[in-house]
């Protein structure tokens, strides 16, 4: 009887055992999967970045040379300029005014 026994728990160690190995090679898939995942997110991280500092940059030359045209007009037709200028305040006026 104490061989049959011997064995049973035996068995249940075994199985114990392969369980825990299981679990630790889970464990370790995960860690090395998640380590995988941090990197992408970085890479891609540093992707959006320079993306966004290429637009950012575009928007910036854009917005100079719109506002180098706005300043040439200017120069070059003062009278226009002050029209423009009145007539967009008649317009804000009676924008605000209205009740």
């Amino acid at each position: 009887m104490a061989t049959a026994t011997d064995k049973s728990t035996n068995a249940k160690q075994q199985e114990l055992d392969s369980g825990k190995e299981a679990v630790q090679a889970a464990y370790r898939n995960m860690m090395e999967a998640q380590e995988h995942f941090r990197h992408a997110a970085e890479a891609a991280g540093v992707d959006l970045k320079h993306d966004a500092v290429a637009h950012l940059r575009r928007g910036k030359d854009k917005a100079d040379a719109v506002g180098q045209d706005l300043e040439r007009f200017v120069h070059e037709k003062p009278l226009a300029t002050l029209g423009l200028a009145f007539v967009t305040g008649l317009l804000a006026a009676q924008l605000l005014s209205r009740k």
